[in-house]
């Protein structure tokens, strides 16, 4: 009986041990979305919309100013923040690529071992079914704003109403049915705001009132720089198509055959009762618009306006569900023991260069935002300046949830830079690397390194290297690689990035 009681007695101390340990497991919850530009994000000092639920995490957390993407393209991007590894290393290097090799080590899968119970809600765009999830349920492809699809371990289902809510919801519904009794990690990954910018109905009004600022490069000619700028197709001024981005659904005249090409999906996608709402909104604008068309930088101003409204518009739905999720931590008792964060898979251009999309090695698409809350862990208000990139979550999961970090994982933990942020030894340098060769928006492939002031950019396809002064240039208007007063700096640059090369095993460049 001796024997038996001690062995109840040993069991029953290793289970509450295990309870005590899973309970010092932060959960984590990981917001991610499309192409959200730092600039478009109130705690970033955005001078264009507010966004006080997203600045909340920043103001009960901390805030990193230079947070940056190693490939500023949607899959990719999601390939290295899974794998905590460059693209050249986790084998997704373009979003026509793929699937993505989900045998390979990603952080969800070793949460999964370490007591985590995980999911993932939202997007994915791997062109592969996820691994390392207790529960998924993902969209297609890019997936839509409206009446969206979504595909589960059950199949596939369609959801009538606007895909920014509905994805909380999913998120939502699964908070509610876990486990309790173990630290989960939840991905809720947004389509917004991505290209088409559909907003959601009842933000159809907002900002009509208004002309947004515009960004002082917005008539930027792409010259004193590499000749690879001019060829881009990603001009708000020559390369939106009318119905298609600018939701002019009606006949264009002057309209040329390439931007009469392409329509609107997502209106197509509509039931009669949310097309009645929109035409209520954009019938009388578009009408207005033909009835008296601008012309020159007139009309470039005019596709701003109506690109700049939809785009923030879509944010403002994901700012609202971000609230959704934290008041749903603090009415049910997990804030303390919650890691929060708010990220996009890149930036995003809102007319600065005279360009959308994002690709280029440019502050405004190789920025991400980063935000996280940790209580007891982060300070308030912290503000931090240290160079991060997407390489750095996965390792910094792994540490807080107890786990070993592979190897071969190229990015490092964060927890050092969140608990102690003016004394943690960081990197000096960050390495990007862009592969699609041309494609939709004739970006040539390229890559760089950057520091905390000056950046060069190898545009190894074409025309070679440009150097940027962050400081004298924070907007990258002029390359000063053949000024003699930055030879130094220059080869210095050249230096580091060969070092970075060889740090991270790049293979040799090929044209």
């Amino acid at each position: 009986m001796r024997h038996f009681s001690f062995v109840v007695f040993f069991l029953v101390g290793l289970v509450t041990c295990s309870h005590v340990a899973a309970a010092k497991q932060p959960n984590i919850v990981f917001i991610f979305t499309d192409d959200h530009a730092c600039q478009s994000i109130g705690a970033y000092g955005s001078k264009i919309n507010k966004t006080p639920n997203i600045d909340r995490i920043a103001n009960e957390g901390a805030i990193f100013l230079n947070s940056f993407c190693a490939n500023s393209i949607c899959g990719p991007s999601r390939a290295c923040v899974l794998t905590g590894k460059h693209s050249h290393k986790n084998g997704f290097y373009s979003n026509g690529l793929g699937p993505f090799d989900g045998s390979q080590f990603t952080f969800p899968k070793l949460l999964q071992k370490s007591g985590y119970q995980t999911a993932l809600i939202g997007k994915w765009h791997l062109n592969s079914d996820p691994t390392g999830f207790d529960h998924w349920e993902i969209l297609p492809g890019q997936g839509s704003y409206y009446n969206p699809q979504f595909i589960g371990q059950n199949g596939r289902r369609q959801i009538e109403g606007y895909c920014t809510t509905i994805t909380t919801d999913l998120a939502l519904d699964w908070l509610k049915q876990r486990d309790d009794e173990k630290p989960f990690l939840l991905m809720c990954q947004h389509k917004a705001p991505h290209r088409t910018w559909a907003p959601e109905l009842k933000h159809l009004n907002r900002y009509e009132d208004i002309d947004i600022p515009e960004p002082a490069t917005l008539f930027d000619a792409w010259d004193n720089r590499s000749a690879t700028l001019a060829g881009n197709a990603m001009s708000i001024d020559k390369h939106f198509y009318y119905d298609y981005d600018l939701k002019v659904h009606l006949p264009v005249p002057f309209a040329t055959q390439r931007e009469q090409r392409l329509k609107d999906g997502e209106y197509r996608r509509m039931t009669p009762a949310q097309k009645k709402i929109w035409d209520a909104a954009f019938v009388p604008r578009n009408q207005a618009f033909l009835a008296n068309p601008p012309t020159g930088k007139d009309l470039i101003r005019w596709k701003y306006q109506r690109y700049i409204k939809n785009y923030l518009r879509c944010i403002d739905s994901v700012d609202e569900n971000v609230g959704r999720v934290l008041d749903y931590l603090d009415e049910n008792g997990l804030t303390e023991n919650t890691i929060v964060i708010y990220s996009s898979d890149q930036g995003f251009y809102l007319g600065e260069h005279g360009w959308y999309d994002k690709r280029w090695m440019f502050e405004e698409s190789l920025k991400m935002p980063f935000l996280i809350r940790w209580p007891g862990h982060v300070k308030p208000g912290t503000r931090s300046e240290k160079l991060i990139q997407n390489i750095d979550y996965a390792p910094t999961f792994l540490e807080v949830a107890g786990a070993e970090v592979p190897p071969e994982v190229q990015g490092s933990s964060l927890v050092p830079v969140l608990e102690n942020p003016s004394t943690a030894p960081w990197r000096e340098s960050i390495y990007y690397h862009y592969y699609e060769h041309g494609g939709e928006h004739q970006v040539p492939r390229h890559e760089g390194v950057r520091n905390d002031r000056y950046k060069l950019i190898n545009f190894y396809s074409n025309d070679g290297f440009d150097l940027y002064d962050l400081k004298e240039d924070p907007a990258e208007m002029v390359d000063v690689s053949e000024r003699t007063e930055y030879a130094e700096v220059l080869a210095s640059m050249k230096a580091e990035l060969s070092q970075l090369r060889n740090q991270y095993d790049l293979p040799p460049l090929k044209k």
